[in-house]
């Protein structure tokens, strides 16, 4: 479906403000800390499983939903899949706020309803900027997805203790210590509803056969590797698509895992909650900062390469928290957290790239969607294997040796794995 050209800034935009509202997901740290301080202590006495298993059902529901937004999106346009989207996910927020402590409740909305939100709205803005950008994709599709690690910054920060960190000392709203978890559920829910929808409201498709001015397709090269257009069903029957969708398991893992504890991580470590809160927004500078950079960098290197250099230094840091103790200082910690999301959030610019060069432009949203289901799966992995390890031996060194073990096989897949020609099927 093809609509008025429009301006393509103003869809950049548009992106933008909606991935700001989808990024409440990787703030989930600043909410399970509350949700695992004691009853004593004002909060709800909950395991390090439980709140991982509510990330990890929100971020599979995200995968799994997003496989079918992205044919839907394909055929509807992105607009009006992003809106119901953006709805979804306000009113799960919304609905949340009724029962803040219980269980289920939290699983249903916060774990489904949310995470299903965010799996229709995440697509549109990224196959929308995939069409409007073809002279500028890594760089173009790494400023629409910077907008979900910068809104987890400003979730976390307004929603937790501020800021602490060596010479920067700030209190902002903090809204859990000043209105208590249900209203601050409330809160941000009305938010995703207005900044979420408007957002999805300004997403566009450009007519077909548009093309920047002055722009000409690039001829295949090792940078560009194929023109060539991909149906899902052939698509999946290829060995690229299952080593694509291995990597993202394998490098994703590590990054959820440290999302999903890091608050509590560094409490556990010794940190007080708001120097360990800090690192959390840390994160999501840097998650952001992540996709810009590495996808600016892999229209210069090259997909895998830039993959492949990823994955490794990934595979370094999450070795390093556990050897050199980087928990247990404000700043070791902070160091860790921008490490750990400025590669993680290079995933959320290199693979739906990477899908656009391999599989075409045709069926990007489906067929990218079909990819994201690594991060699905990831989604499960990384923040089960942390809640396990701490639950059951008492530490979280073999959750993060274990990443870091599976960030070494991604950079491997990474640097043997080459764009597919139906020819050669």
């Amino acid at each position: 479906m093809a609509e008025k050209e429009g301006n393509r800034w103003v869809v950049l935009i548009g992106a933008l403000m909606l991935q700001l509202c989808l990024g409440a997901v990787y703030a989930w740290s600043v909410f399970a800390a509350e949700l695992k301080k004691s009853v004593i202590d004002g909060g709800f006495g909950w395991t390090v499983t439980e709140t991982q298993i509510v990330f990890s059902v929100a971020l599979a529901t995200f995968a799994v939903v997003m496989v079918w937004a992205g044919k839907w999106q394909d055929r509807m346009g992105p607009r009006n899949v992003a809106l119901m989207g953006a709805g979804l996910l306000g009113i799960s927020y919304i609905l949340s706020s009724f029962m803040p402590g219980e269980f289920i409740w939290l699983v249903l909305t916060l774990g489904i309803g949310a995470g299903a939100g965010i799996g229709l709205a995440y697509v549109c803005p990224i196959a929308a900027i995939g069409k409007w950008f073809p002279d500028k994709l890594g760089l173009a599709t790494g400023l629409a997805v910077a907008g979900f690690g910068g809104g987890a910054l400003f979730i976390a920060v307004l929603t937790g203790k501020g800021i602490n960190m060596p010479g920067l000392q700030m209190d902002l709203i903090q809204l859990l210590a000043n209105y208590g978890l249900g209203t601050t559920l409330l809160i941000w829910g009305i938010v995703f509803l207005v900044l979420g929808g408007l957002g999805a409201f300004l997403l566009s498709n450009p007519p077909t056969g548009w093309k920047p001015e002055g722009w000409t397709p690039p001829e295949p090269s090792a940078k560009m590797p194929t023109t060539e257009n991909w149906e899902r069903g052939d698509m999946i029957k290829t060995p690229q698509f299952w080593m694509l969708l291995a990597m993202f398991v394998f490098a994703a893992s590590a990054g959820l895992m440290t999302i999903g504890i890091l608050k509590v991580y560094g409490i556990d470590s010794g940190l007080d909650a708001a120097a360990a809160g800090t690192a959390v927004g840390i994160l999501a500078i840097f998650n952001g900062a992540g996709r810009i950079v590495w996808g600016w960098s892999s229209d210069k290197l090259g997909r895998t390469m830039a993959m492949a250099l990823m994955f490794f230094l990934q595979a370094c840091m999450m070795l390093a928290v556990i050897f050199l103790k980087l928990g247990t200082t404000t700043t070791g910690l902070a160091i860790a957290a921008a490490w750990i999301g400025f590669m993680f959030g290079g995933n959320f610019a290199l693979f739906p790239a990477a899908t656009r060069d391999f599989f075409g432009i045709k069926n990007y949203g489906g067929n990218y969607a079909m990819v994201f289901l690594g991060y699905g799966v990831a989604g499960i992995v990384g923040p089960l294997l942390a809640g396990q390890m701490k639950d059951f031996l008492g530490s979280y060194d073999w959750a993060f040796i274990i990443c870091g073990v599976m960030c070494v096989l991604a950079a491997v897949l990474a640097f043997i794995t080459k764009a597919p020609h139906h020819s050669r099927i």
